[in-house]
């Protein structure tokens, strides 16, 4: 075998991670605009307008509805100084949109959602099509409806002011596919311009204001002249036209087939290219191309769905129906940036370019994406006809692969790749072995290019040795994970080899004698990622629970957990230098994080050991939320609630944290309530936060609304869990009265209320499943025979020995029932518990177990009275 000198050199560096930036969904369909100075992009998502800043690809504002409501349509003035947004809800609000502040708002007057919002050029009169086939006019400035424009049919989905305002005209189509024409001084629709079949997607207009062209899903476009008001021209595009733009003129677009100075236009739509055309001769000029693998076909992914002209800059501005915008320079039509709105979920990530300046993120799509981080700009790149899942860098003279075949291949690459120039090159497998007998999830090749492992579903990895020019050897199996393997990975300086698996558990394996050397746990659900970092001393996890955890190999210790994803963290990857991380989740963010100096060292370990003692839980609980420390965290709520008046104590303390530290308990209680061991805990700082905090405060916090719902579902397991055992210590309340009467003198009526006095001592002996001494065995089987009640002092019952024996028979009858019952049920609890359930479930198994086992050793009365004085 060979492979690095097995030795553990252990550096330990101070770094911990945090959060660089972030590339977060910001658009997911529906209208875009842009700002009069070509600065920022304004579009929706879901309750939101967001603003994109053009030159740094970031958000930099956004606004949202109080109720929460979907966003359904929006308009920015011609001045860029106001926003207003319709919802769901019927309500229109005025924006001061760089404050992220509402200065107005109103009931619409539409009795159904609102379509389509415009300007007009004086910024002060805003209209509004609604789904209802009207049309309103809005004086924002004096804050009252000026018209209400009847004779639409359907849903008016297109709103427009013509460019001069001297002549007080609106356009807009609905339905009917043809273009009204209102004169707003008479409030009266002056005509209907006929000419498309389907739906009217857009209009532009000529700087006179004489000439305007429609463009129409009926794969035409329309040459109008507005004073003759008639159709001049009719331009058969061969395409479902979704946006068009006229070309401005005395320029030099010779680049673009531009070579008279005849009208000319650009259109885009469902081939996802751009065209000009020529008004005169309804000639195509000019028209993007696609390599032979990117063939036009109509509904493809691509197709671009709005078209914008950023006249200043001489750029446009496409959008595609895979939610990305794409800026192009003019007079060539040169791509100058993109930005992806939204990226589905994350499956993979890697980092790639001199410096780690880009990351290559696989999503489910089937294109590639290389963002630049500087800029958040992308570079989509396509080829795959079904969607990728991993992406790697390939540094050898091989690729390895696996499969859901369950079978691992190798294959050779061309020795000339990097010099044949061709774009494509078929490869042949080297050697094709079946594997794993189910799903192949992972292949990792070691740093010598000599071993290879590979992880499976059927719950092992395998060891596999490249030294034969052909074939590939296997050397051994590692076994000991209870679920399937997700990942495995090299270390970079020992001979062991990390792997992840769904039983939520991370193995450091011995590539000598396949032994597991570490265990880490830590995670609720499946570990889906592991990377070693900081030269092979640390490793990096990620999971399904939206946690990353980084581990010191030596100490087996988390020392610290990041939280920035709400959903499974799929993709994970550390820089060369392990000065930056970043990972890619199911929720469709990226984040990039880079390494701080902030540390939690042995000083602060003591100092927080020494505030505790001297009970200053304020200054621990303080420090170890500015240490970004839960577990610590969750040590200190623990010290608060053990001692006396713990309620009023922790209230107290909670309460005097500051706001950003109460922010960051609030996420703390979100996971700790995913454990029933710590859900109690979590519960007690959650009651003093939403008892005494107003929701408008809660709700500031970042990531709030996520956190509190998050928290319903693992508190209503809980509180089931309860419930169910409240039900049952009510089932042998029951039975015990029953019993009790059963055995009762003839002048106690068979109604009398339940005895419901507390035990004076309680009793609790919790069986032990090894070590037990054989006397408490004797005691127990004593107590079982003697029908619990046997020669326990506490038990607050004694028959009499001069009781009738049917009635005694009837009695220890009634009693071996429940005792049969209550084994009977640990036993199937037992039987029914299966590998694939997550920790928190065998966590919650336990408990009941123990709850069992003490009702068993206890005499029968005193668990009856001790059930009854809990409940």
């Amino acid at each position: 075998m060979v492979c690095a000198a097995y030795s553990y050199i252990y550096v330990f560096s101070p770094h911990s991670y945090v959060v660089d930036s972030k590339i977060e969904p910001f658009y997911k369909g529906g209208k875009v605009q842009i700002s009069k100075d070509e600065e920022y992009i304004f579009c929706t998502c879901e309750s939101r307008v967001n603003v994109l800043e053009i030159s740094t690809g970031k958000i930099v504002h956004s606004v949202q509805h109080d109720d929460q409501e979907d966003i359904t349509s929006f308009a920015l003035s011609c001045d860029d100084e106001m926003l207003v947004t319709a919802s769901r809800a019927l309500l229109l609000k005025q924006w001061d949109w760089r404050q992220a502040q509402c200065t107005r708002s109103w009931r619409a007057i539409h009795t159904v959602p609102v379509a389509s919002m415009t300007f007009d050029p004086t910024s002060t009169l805003v209209a509004t099509g609604g789904c209802d086939g009207t049309i309103k006019l809005w004086d924002v400035l004096k804050q009252y409806c000026t018209h209400n424009l009847k004779g639409s049919s359907g849903v008016v989905h297109l709103v427009q002011f013509h460019p001069d305002i001297s002549r007080l005209q609106l356009f807009s189509s609905s339905l009917d596919c043809g273009i009204r024409l209102w004169d707003l001084r008479s409030s009266q629709c002056v005509c209907v311009l006929k000419s498309h079949y389907s739906a009217v997607t857009s209009l532009s207009f000529s700087p006179d204001g004489g000439t305007m062209v429609s463009s129409g899903r009926d794969k035409i476009c329309t040459v109008w002249d507005l004073k003759a008001q008639k159709a001049k021209r009719t331009v058969p595009v061969y395409e479902a036209v979704e946006g068009v733009v006229l070309l401005p003129e005395n320029e030099d677009l010779s680049q673009i087939g531009v070579k008279s100075k005849d009208l000319h236009f650009i259109t885009a739509g469902s081939k996802g290219v751009m065209r000009v055309w020529e008004a005169s001769t309804a000639r195509c000029v000019y028209a993007q191309t696609l390599s032979e693998e990117e063939e036009e076909k109509d509904d493809d992914p691509r197709r671009l769905t709005y078209l914008l002209l950023l006249p200043a800059s001489s750029r446009l501005a496409t959008v595609t129906a895979e939610h990305n915008i794409v800026l192009y320079q003019l007079p060539g039509l040169t791509t100058q940036q993109q930005f992806v709105g939204y990226n589905d979920e994350v499956l993979d990530v890697k980092f790639v370019g001199k410096g780690d300046s880009h990351i290559v993120v696989a999503t489910n799509s089937c294109q590639l994406k290389v963002f630049e981080l500087l800029t958040n700009s992308c570079q989509i790149l396509y080829g795959h006809t079904v969607p990728v899942s991993r992406c790697a860098l390939c540094l050898s003279s091989f690729i390895a692969s696996g499969s859901q075949d369950c079978t691992l291949k190798v294959w050779d690459l061309p020795a000339d790749l990097s010099t044949t120039g061709a774009d494509m090159h078929q490869l042949t497998p080297r050697t094709t072995e079946k594997a794993h007998d189910k799903d192949v999830n992972s292949v990792a090749v070691s740093p010598n290019d000599k071993l290879l492992a590979t992880g499976s579903q059927d719950r092992t990895a395998k060891l596999w040795s490249l030294a034969g020019e052909v074939e590939v050897g296997m050397l051994g199996v590692f076994r000991g994970h209870r679920r399937g393997v997700w990942a495995v990975c090299f270390s970079p300086v020992d001979q062991v080899l990390a792997s992840s698996s769904a039983d939520g558990v991370t193995k450091l394996w011995s590539l000598q004698d396949f032994s597991c050397l570490k265990t880490f746990e830590g995670h609720d659900a499946s570990v889906l990622k592991v990377v070693f970092v900081s030269r092979g001393t640390q490793l990096l996890t990620s999971g399904s629970d939206g946690l990353v955890k980084l581990w010191t190999i030596k100490t087996n210790e988390c020392v610290k957990t990041l939280d920035a994803h709400q959903d499974k963290v799929w993709g994970l990857h550390a820089s060369r230098k392990d000065d930056k991380m970043v990972t890619g989740s199911a929720d469709s963010n990226i984040t990039v994080w880079v390494v701080s100096e902030m540390c939690f060292n042995e000083n602060e370990a003591q100092e927080l050991s020494n505030l505790l003692h001297e009970k200053k839980y304020l200054k621990a609980l303080g420090l170890a939320i500015s240490l970004d420390r839960p577990r610590t965290v969750l040590t200190v709520i623990k010290a608060i609630r053990q001692v006396e008046n713990s309620h009023e104590l922790l209230e107290t303390t909670v309460l005097k944290l500051r706001v950003d530290q109460k922010e960051s308990l609030l996420r703390y209680c979100a996971v700790w309530n995913t454990n029933a061991r710590n859900c109690q805990d979590a519960q007690a700082v959650l009651q003093v936060l939403l008892t005494h905090l107003p929701p408008e405060e809660l709700l500031q916090y970042q990531g709030a609304r996520t956190h509190l719902e998050g928290l319903i579902p693992y508190t209503e397991r809980h509180m089931q869990r309860i419930g169910n055992l409240l039900q049952a210590s009510m089932f042998l309340n029951y039975m015990w009265q029953k019993m009790r009467v059963a055995g009762a003198p003839s002048s106690m009526g068979q109604d009398e209320d339940m005895d419901t006095t507390p035990l004076a001592q309680p009793f609790f002996m919790i069986e032990k499943e090894k070590g037990m001494e054989r006397g408490d065995e004797e005691e127990r089987d004593g107590d079982d025979s003697d029908d619990g009640q046997g020669d326990d002092p506490h038990c607050p019952v004694k028959e009499k020995e001069e009781e009738d024996d049917d009635v005694s028979a009837s009695k220890k009858a009634s009693t071996n029932e429940g005792s049969v019952e209550n084994g009977g049920s640990a036993k199937t609890n037992g039987n029914h518990h299966s590998e694939s359930e997550e920790s928190s479930d065998e966590e919650d198994l336990e408990e009941d177990q123990t709850t069992v086992k003490v009702m068993k050793c206890l005499p029968v009365s005193s668990v009856l009275q001790r059930q009854t004085f809990s409940s």
